[in-house]
């Protein structure tokens, strides 16, 4: 639905005569036939944005210090299900930014792994450990320019209540594992905080959704 509105729209905006449709209406159109991405009608420079909580992690060693907790057995199989569910739909994660914290760190590696991207190309930024809504923001201003996708891995309650931020959308929780994506229409992450957000997605490992 969204190509035929998106021709429509640029149907209509075209002149009459031999004059073309302004480049800026035509490009994604020429993309989406060929390369079959998705783009938000109208809108060409469309930055992304994804939440992902880390997965469940396990509380079997009481002594360690919860930054040091590792994943248990169902995070581990819960974050490569949800890295490969995700790849699937198609949607481009081009830099991944991390809590340094042992279960947000690994959930970052299955993610980065399922998209060919090296462990040591992962950006680990301490505040997202107990972030606050300025740490998310913070973050994603500095996100390289080049990049349209980032995904960041952290933590509750933080994450939720950024997520909440966001959008006039609301939920509860972020589960485990559970993805959250919106997209604005910028051209540089630092216009990010003011831009109208759009929900792109919400996603997690026991969801309707199959792989």
């Amino acid at each position: 639905m969204a190509n035929i509105l998106y021709i429509k729209r640029a149907d209509r905006l075209a002149p009459m005569g031999n004059q073309q449709a302004p480049v800026k209406f035509l490009i994604p159109l020429i993309c989406n036939f060929l390369f079959k991405r998705d783009f938000f009608p109208l809108f060409l420079f469309m930055k992304t944005v994804l939440l992902i909580r880390h997965a469940k992690s396990s509380w079997g060693d009481l002594s360690l210090p919860d930054f040091d907790r590792p994943l248990n057995d169902r995070g581990k199989a819960d974050a490569p299900k949800m890295a490969k569910r995700i790849y699937k739909k198609k949607i481009e994660i081009d830099t991944f930014i991390s809590s340094p914290a042992k279960r947000a760190k690994k959930t970052a590696e299955i993610f980065a792994e399922q998209y060919g991207i090296r462990k040591a190309d992962i950006l680990f930024v301490p505040e997202l450990y107990h972030a606050t809504d300025d740490t998310y923001y913070d973050a994603i201003a500095s996100a390289p320019g080049k990049s349209d996708s980032i995904a960041i891995f952290s933590h509750n309650p933080g994450i939720t209540e950024f997520a909440n931020r966001l959008t006039e959308n609301r939920i509860d929780n972020m589960p485990t594992c559970s993805v959250f994506a919106v997209k604005a229409d910028i051209e540089d992450w630092s216009q990010f905080r003011q831009a109208t957000k759009e929900v792109y997605l919400f996603d997690f490992p026991k969801s309707a959704d199959t792989d």
